[in-house]
């Protein structure tokens, strides 16, 4: 590594280390746990640590558990209501077994019924031609594929959810980014947190119904629900609104000195390629 790119790479990381995420909340929520709880504590996974979920990131429902189920879906099937964003497992005894989940473009797009038709651990992952063709500078360079492995997008495991016989290009994944968990983000289908995703995983078999649920399915069955100021599916309810108007100044405020850091790295990023190539020129500044 050239000393450019060595300075460059330790001024990154300690610009990422100040903005990164925390440990402590930053929004005054209280509904989270005060450690990491065992189902989600860091776990050996063949070849693969799986590192432990931070407990600011299982506030608003997103703690796996055993809830009451009041849809018709049949024990066994998997109900995906990307409104609440919630996954459900359905057990026997008007039970099912409720995953938070993030959604990406994919998700938000398929509605309706399909069938596990195939699942993997550690899957690979390839980005479709249109992820390639609107965003060349993030997805041109894994064109060939990315294998499975901490890096990978699909994270732990990945069920294919197929109708007809053929693969709906659905996915229901793990995640590497703890903290989209509750949100709706850019990119991808359904994701949980790696643990869940294991848990979810070990119970489903090829040939298990999974239901994405409508908007009219997701109102009359969950309720309706809104996003709090930071991007989390969350009850639509008066107090939840009068709190999404107190926190708007801080999520605000947290945004701006994100994409400040973000243009200091981007500056500094430019500045050390110049040195970079004016040095490989022979070139000395003063």
């Amino acid at each position: 590594m050239s000393l450019f790119r060595l300075l460059l790479a330790l001024t990154l990381a300690a610009l990422l280390s100040a903005c990164g995420t925390t440990t402590k909340p930053v929004d005054g929520r209280t509904d989270y746990p005060s450690r990491t709880p065992p189902e989600y504590e860091g776990i050996q996974d063949g070849m693969f640590f799986i590192p432990p979920v931070e407990p600011l990131h299982l506030c608003c429902e997103n703690q796996r558990a055993i809830v009451p189920y009041n849809g018709t879906e049949e024990p066994g099937t998997i109900v995906v209501d990307t409104y609440a964003r919630h996954l459900y497992y359905v057990l026997d005894g008007g039970q099912a077994v409720r995953y938070a989940i993030a959604v990406g473009r994919e998700g938000i797009a398929y509605r309706g019924t399909g069938y596990v038709g195939r699942k993997q651990e550690w899957p690979s992952w390839q980005p479709t031609r249109n992820m390639i063709r609107t965003r060349p500078d993030l997805y041109a360079e894994f064109a060939g594929g990315l294998p499975g492995g901490l890096d990978n997008p699909l994270g732990a495991r990945a069920i294919y959810l197929y109708r007809g016989g053929r693969d709906t290009m659905f996915r229901i994944h793990g995640t590497i980014d703890d903290a989209s968990i509750g949100r709706a983000t850019s990119a991808g289908c359904i994701r949980l947190f790696q643990r869940d995703a294991i848990d979810l995983y070990d119970r489903v078999e090829a040939g298990d119904t999974i239901k994405v649920r409508t908007l009219d399915e997701s109102l009359e069955l969950e309720g309706p629900y809104m996003d709090d100021a930071w991007g989390r599916a969350v009850p639509d309810t008066p107090e939840n609104r009068e709190q999404l108007e107190r926190d708007l100044p801080i999520a605000m405020a947290e945004a701006e000195a994100e994409a400040a850091a973000q243009a200091q790295a981007d500056a500094l990023a430019a500045e050390a390629a110049t040195a970079e190539a004016a040095a490989l020129a022979g070139t000395t500044f003063n």
